[in-house]
């Protein structure tokens, strides 16, 4: 981490927190509106040299399970036309401003992941634990989730070798056009990503 981030982080995450307040009532009331109550997502992701904080996100996927096995329906199948809406305007990402503050994540790192893909990282891949997580990273304005998993991991390996002030403000200028453009936001017929089941 070069000099200066963390002020980097918090000079940029607790003025939005408060300018996009009044986004994230409305996102967290839209999904308490489609999943009857529940609004904030919650879930350990392995962050710094992998050890595990909790991220927060919008709810986007209701809890719709099959009827006849009582186990959730596959994501795709209980993500509704407002979660992906919610996921393509990146509201959902909202909450996450608190990891920030609280120095879980960063603004710019790769994005946190699975805790169960831990142990199918090659070495290489798990370079990408060498820097906190971040809202937005290298691999989110090369492709988001329309490339594969080992294209990007070598984009967050790139950055870890790279990480620096100004690789990230350009990467913070570039997301700003990703999420208006709302460009890869999912691969093809996934809500997100196919799950990551090692590299051959």
């Amino acid at each position: 981490m070069y000099p200066g981030k963390r002020l980097l982080d918090l000079a940029v995450a607790l003025p939005l927190a408060v300018l996009t307040a009044p986004l994230l009532v409305l996102g967290a009331g839209l999904a308490a509106w489609q999943n009857g109550g529940p609004w904030l997502f919650r879930q350990a992701r392995p962050g710094l040299r992998g050890q595990l904080f909790t991220l927060f996100k919008l709810q986007t996927m209701t809890m719709a399970r099959d009827p006849a096995t009582g186990q959730l329906l596959p994501d795709a199948q209980r993500l509704p036309a407002l979660g992906r809406w919610l996921r393509a305007t990146s509201l959902d990402e909202l909450p996450q401003l608190w990891n920030i503050v609280r120095g879980d994540m960063s603004l710019v790192g790769p994005r946190p992941l699975l805790p169960q893909y831990l142990p199918l990282y090659s070495p290489r891949q798990a370079r990408r634990h060498l820097v906190r997580p971040g809202l937005t990273g290298w691999a989110q304005v090369n492709g988001r989730n329309a490339i594969s998993w080992e294209e990007k991991f070598e984009l967050d390996n790139w950055y870890v070798d790279h990480e620096s002030f100004l690789l990230d403000l350009r990467i913070l200028w570039r997301t700003a056009g990703r999420v208006l453009g709302r460009r890869g936001v999912a691969a093809a017929g996934e809500a997100t990503m196919p799950a990551f089941r090692g590299s051959k």
